[in-house]
């Protein structure tokens, strides 16, 4: 059994990501659930051989070193997989993500119209966020694609590891890989702002640094598209400020207030019919009343300020699944568990 075959197995059946783990055959995340293959267990032995086959002697050298390896394969004519590979119980073991080849559009993702808008704004910063796994990458690609197909600019990403592959159309897109062309975020977001970028992309904003520096980069005319884990709008505001000492939050209030254009926080929900899964968003828009909230900080009235903002194009997580549920494309118990406000949602 080689990982080519396994790789071509998980784009065959459609699957989103593959585990490769001790005494278990190779396991496939299909529409958010593990299935178990009819394919041999692996052993220790099989399991480094089988992994260190797809790495380089320098990758093979990190790995040792830090015990950790993050990086992304390309399988000629077909998917692209972001690799994790970790030691789990002294065993290498991997977690392979498939990268569809094509850029999907936001349309063909189901993405709410205002995606388009915020990809179109001049300057400031537009935040997509959500859990691991729930397609934040691939809304920043449709975005960066539309950019693409639009305007002339000079698009620097700066990701770990390089995930989609761009083809410049209007826009020159620049991807640079943490590790292999930079040594961090932080790092290659200060260098980037010389670059002349019209566009800065950053994969993940993990550390202080790379927010402060996105902050900047946002107020300074570029229009930055990052992700942030973070579960919803006022979360994702409180997670920014916070990050900072306090002799500095009430700065950053202000810079956030005035250079934020939107939120926008994602899940992917099983559907009703229990194969495929269904998008569902939710969306903040940076008005002058929300930008008054975040220089106040009055984070917890955000979610009634998107409330009553419909005619923006923002609309909560909750009023998102009720819509859903009544479509039929959800059931109620997925609703259930991932409401916020449950006694609301009710009357609902």
């Amino acid at each position: 059994m080689e990982i080519r075959d396994l790789l071509l197995m998980c784009i065959e059946k459609n699957a989103s990501d593959l585990h490769l783990t001790e005494k278990e055959p190779p396991i496939l995340r299909i529409d958010g659930r593990l299935l178990r293959t009819n394919l041999e267990t692996l052993s220790k032995q099989d399991l480094k051989k089988m992994l260190y086959s797809v790495l380089s002697n320098t990758q093979k050298e990190i790995f040792e070193r830090e015990l950790e390896l993050d990086f992304s394969l390309a399988l000629p004519g077909l998917d692209r997989f972001r690799i994790n590979i970790h030691l789990q119980r002294g065993c290498v073991e991997g977690a392979f993500r498939r990268i569809p080849i094509e850029i999907p559009t936001v349309e063909k993702l189901g993405l709410p119209q205002i995606i388009t808008d915020l990809a179109r704004k001049p300057n400031g910063l537009v935040l997509i966020t959500g859990p691991t796994g729930m397609g934040k990458t691939t809304t920043l690609a449709a975005m960066i694609d539309l950019i693409n197909s639009e305007r002339e600019c000079l698009v620097t990403c700066i990701e770990d590891p390089i995930e989609f592959i761009y083809v410049n159309k209007k826009s020159i897109i620049k991807q640079r890989e943490v590790y292999a062309d930079t040594h961090s975020f932080a790092q290659a977001l200060r260098h980037a702002l010389r670059q002349d970028p019209n566009v800065i992309v950053v994969g993940e904003m993990r550390d202080l640094e790379t927010i402060s520096t996105a902050l900047t980069a946002a107020e300074t005319g570029h229009l930055v598209l990052a992700t942030l884990h973070t579960p919803d709008a006022p979360q994702t505001v409180s997670r920014i400020i916070d990050v900072f000492p306090p002799h500095q939050q009430q700065q950053v209030k202000l810079q956030l207030s005035d250079c934020l254009q939107g939120v926008v926080s994602q899940l992917l929900l099983p559907h009703a019919s229990g194969t495929g899964r269904v998008l569902a968003t939710e969306v903040m828009v940076a008005t002058s009343s929300i930008r008054n909230l975040i220089r106040e900080q009055q984070i917890e009235q955000i979610p009634t300020a998107m409330q009553t903002g419909l005619q923006y194009g923002m609309n909560t997580m909750d009023s998102c699944l009720k819509t859903l549920m009544q479509k039929g494309l959800i059931t109620l118990d997925v609703a259930m568990s991932k409401i916020k406000n449950k006694e609301e949602f009710k009357q609902l």
